[in-house]
């Protein structure tokens, strides 16, 4: 097995730079696929990230610790990883292709939330009263930004729910294999479902890229997420995860950002409420479990 990379010198400034950077590289790869879902099938869009994320993955880590690397003690913990990022990630670039990013992202954050929520029966982690409160004030808060009911609520918001829901598995299952496999192994196989297991279907929704634009975001989008867990693991390298983990809610800014400069999309009263909300509850949770949930994609 390839061993640890050499441990980084502690730097919380640093630290909070990596977590905000990671921020900024999700909502800009959320941006190129909701351009591209305007046009092409969310399964090529998913595809396309996964396929991306798993050369940029191979390219950085095949030079410094080998084939080794692609062996797995539990492979079937991790393609179950890989099942659930790959779904998380097509519900989501789905749900973006009718819904503004900072709506969507602001119920991605409930991910933490339903990751202590899982934690109990899949991880035996005990809960408190405390942890029940905040689990139930995120999820009021979800409410808000959705609105079921109103003339605002839109049903691609549900495939966002589910996205979160899936990424939340998908944390728990990379907690299960931590131990098991390197961080590096990990990283390869959380893409391979989505790379090679949509080998069967993509051919049936393909359409070739109109301009070198597309082709350019097609690329770019695997390259930015896989940067992004990047910058994630350096981040908590350098810091630990309570001091930075609160930074992850950089995404929803970044999120804001990207969709004003983008597609001109301002989050309305009811986004940025629920959002703060969801922000609270998960900063409530975290430091009454020491920290928090990795950010996504």
């Amino acid at each position: 097995m390839p061993g640890e990379p050499p441990r980084q010198a502690p730097s919380i400034p640093l630290g909070i730079l990596f977590i905000c950077l990671a921020g900024l590289l999700f909502p800009v790869m959320g941006g190129f696929a909701k351009i591209l879902g305007a046009e092409y099938s969310s399964l090529q869009v998913s595809w396309a990230r996964a396929f991306g994320h798993i050369l940029f993955m191979l390219a950085a880590f095949l030079p410094r610790f080998g084939l080794g690397m692609l062996r797995s003690r539990r492979p079937g913990l991790q393609f179950l990883r890989s099942c659930g990022l790959f779904t998380s990630n097509l519900c989501h670039f789905y749900a973006i292709t009718f819904i503004p990013l900072a709506k969507a992202a602001a119920i991605s954050l409930t991910a933490p939330l339903i990751v202590a929520l899982l934690a109990w029966p899949m991880l035996g982690e005990r809960t408190t009263p405390t942890r029940v409160a905040a689990l139930a004030l995120g999820f009021a808060g979800v409410l808000v930004v959705i609105r079921p009911g109103s003339e605002v609520f839109h049903w691609a918001s549900l495939f966002v729910v589910l996205s979160a829901a899936s990424y939340a598995l998908y944390q728990i299952l990379t907690r299960r294999v931590a131990g098991i496999d390197s961080a590096e192994t990990s990283a390869i196989y959380s893409s391979v479902v989505g790379a090679f297991g949509m080998l069967l279907v993509v051919p049936f929704v393909w359409q070739t890229p109109d301009s070198l634009g597309d082709i350019a975001m097609f690329a770019a989008m695997g390259v930015l997420g896989a940067m992004g867990h990047y910058c994630v693991a350096r981040a908590l390298g350098y810091a630990p995860a309570n001091i930075v983990s609160p930074f992850q809610y950089f995404q929803l800014i970044g999120s804001v950002a990207v969709g004003w400069l983008f597609f001109g999309d301002w989050p309305d009263a009811g986004t940025w409420l629920g959002g703060a909300v969801i922000v609270a509850a998960g900063l409530w949770l975290g430091l009454s479990r020491g920290g928090l949930a990795q950010p996504r994609r």
